[in-house]
Parts: C-alpha cells; structure tokens; sequence
C-alpha cells in the first residue's frame, strides 16, 4: 500500500510540473503576436500608424487583437496567444479625411441638383431640402481635426479618423485617435468647436 500510495504522488507531482510547464509556454508574448500580424500584412512597424494591441478572450482561449493602418488600408487581426496562429484577419481601404468630404460635397450637390429638378412639381420642399443639404458647419472637419489632436501630444494626422455625423439633430464631428496604446473617442460640436465628449482606453 505504501509503494501505490508513493508511486501515486509521484504521478501528481509529475503532472503538475508538467502542467506548470506548458502553462507557462503557452503565451507567445505581445511582440511576437504583433510581429505575426506584420509579417502577414507584410509591413514593417515603421511603416504603421494607430497600432493597437491588446488582450482578450474567446472560449477560454487567451488571444491578442490587433489593429494597425499601412497604405492606405486598416487591419485587424486576433492572433492567438498560445502559437501565434492567426485566428482571424480583415482589412480596410482607408479613405481620407478630404476624400470623404469631398464625397460628401458630391452627394450634397446631387441632392441639391435632385432638388432643383423637382422643385417645378413643388417649390415649397425643394426648397426646404436645398436649404438642409446646403447647410454648412461653423467648423470645418480641419479645425476640428485640430481640436483633437491638440489634446493628444505627439499625435498626428495619420493616427486619427473624424466624420461629420448629426446626432439628435445636432452636428457633431466624431471619431477617434489611437496613439501610443490609446484610444481616445471624441465628439466635437460642429458649429461650436467644444469637445463635448472625450474618452481614453488603454490596451
């Protein structure tokens, strides 16, 4: 009894250390899951901006999600923590702040040219809908971009992304900076310029 009793501690024993020993082995690190991430994407760190890397879980499983933009194109990635395997990998055409607005001004002006053709049958609300779709912020998406940047040192034009949007009637510029392992979201009052919203996450 005694021999089975010692032999079944040493068991025990055996299969905690080698517990221990693939438990401690089974996180690749944050450096090796980002550099799985740019090896996939085939770019070099240098050449990103907005990198974000945090930690994560999905069934039980440890994974580090990644985010990044390079040429032009936002990618996201969830690279599992135990093997760097890559678990998931989406990418984005970016467009620019002034390619977008310009988009905007196109669509504003067809609304306008729409409004314009069908203002024979009724006046009246062609008129109201050229007067909406022409109605411009007090401050530009540049200001704006600005205001924002200015409360983030060392932040750049590369690593944020704003929109106008109207929220409860109200125009707002919004959007966020990722810089430096931060996130921060922002809403920016269109016709005012006051932050009226700020927030920061960390990784």
């Amino acid at each position: 009894m005694k021999k089975l009793a010692v032999a079944a501690v040493i068991t025990v024993m055996a299969v905690g250390a080698f517990t221990g020993c693939s438990g401690s082995g089974a996180d690749i690190g944050r450096d090796a899951a980002l550099e799985a991430a740019l090896n996939d994407a085939g770019v070099s760190e240098s050449d990103t901006s907005r990198l974000k890397v945090s930690e994560d879980s999905d069934d039980g499983r440890k994974i580090y999600e990644i985010s990044f933009d390079a040429n032009q194109t936002e990618y996201d990635y969830e690279i599992q923590a135990s093997d760097g395997s890559i678990l998931s990998a989406e990418t984005e055409q970016i467009q620019n702040a002034g390619t977008a607005d310009n988009g905007t001004q196109n669509s504003a002006d067809q609304g306008q040219t729409t409004a314009q053709d069908s203002s024979q049958a009724d006046s009246g609300t062609s008129q109201s809908q050229q007067n909406s779709q022409t109605a411009e912020p007090a401050v530009s998406i540049d200001e704006a971009t600005r205001i924002a940047l200015d409360r983030v040192e060392g932040a750049a034009e590369s690593d944020i992304r704003i929109e106008l949007d109207r929220d409860d009637g109200r125009m707002m510029y919004e959007g966020d900076i990722i810089y430096n392992q931060i996130e921060y979201d922002f809403k920016i009052d269109a016709n005012t310029g006051e932050v009226v919203e700020w927030s920061e996450e960390r990784a």
